[in-house]
């Protein structure tokens, strides 16, 4: 009789393992779960942070590769409409001034963005290069000629939207 008891407390044991073991494997797959899932979260954020930096790159220099005599007012205001801090107001204050100019010179300019990299960036900031062709027709060239442009664009998020604050040519 000692040995089905014996017995009997034995596999009571091994049931207890059983059940702690399959707990133990529950909670560690949950948190494999949650910590993987987290990560994937971050990794689509990251991703999606980054086509936002680019889409708004791409399209603050081409709106300042694509200005038109005959529609500056509507082309610089688009280029103020993507701007913010000094860039805003420098470009602003020559506004007028450059409508004066393209308007006498008849300047239309027809920007393509031909490629945008990120130099850096993290959750408030971005820093891009833009690589621009635009073909240019003026009374100086009425037949228009093609120019390549470098930019550095500096971005900053603001009110769920990236911003230019600086454009600089490079090389």
């Amino acid at each position: 009789m000692n040995r089905t008891m014996s017995v009997a407390v034995s596999g009571s044991g091994s049931g207890r393992a059983w059940s702690v073991g399959l707990a133990v494997a529950t909670v560690l797959t949950t948190a494999l779960t949650i910590w993987l899932s987290l990560g994937l979260y971050d990794q689509h954020d990251r991703a999606q942070r980054r086509q936002d930096i680019l889409t708004a790159a791409r399209q603050s220099a081409l709106n300042f590769t694509s200005l038109d005599y005959r529609h500056y007012d509507r082309d610089s205001a688009n280029v103020l409409q993507g701007a913010t801090g000094d860039f805003k107001k420098q470009f602003a204050a020559q506004t007028e001034q450059l409508t004066k100019l393209v308007a006498a010179n008849e300047s239309v300019s027809e920007g393509q963005i031909l490629d945008a990299g990120i130099v850096r960036s993290d959750e408030h900031s971005a820093r891009v290069l833009v690589v621009a062709d635009s073909k240019v027709t003026n009374t100086a060239a009425p037949k228009g000629e093609s120019r390549t442009y470098r930019l550095q664009l500096d971005l900053v998020h603001r009110n769920g939207r990236w911003l230019t604050s600086d454009v600089e040519f490079v090389g």
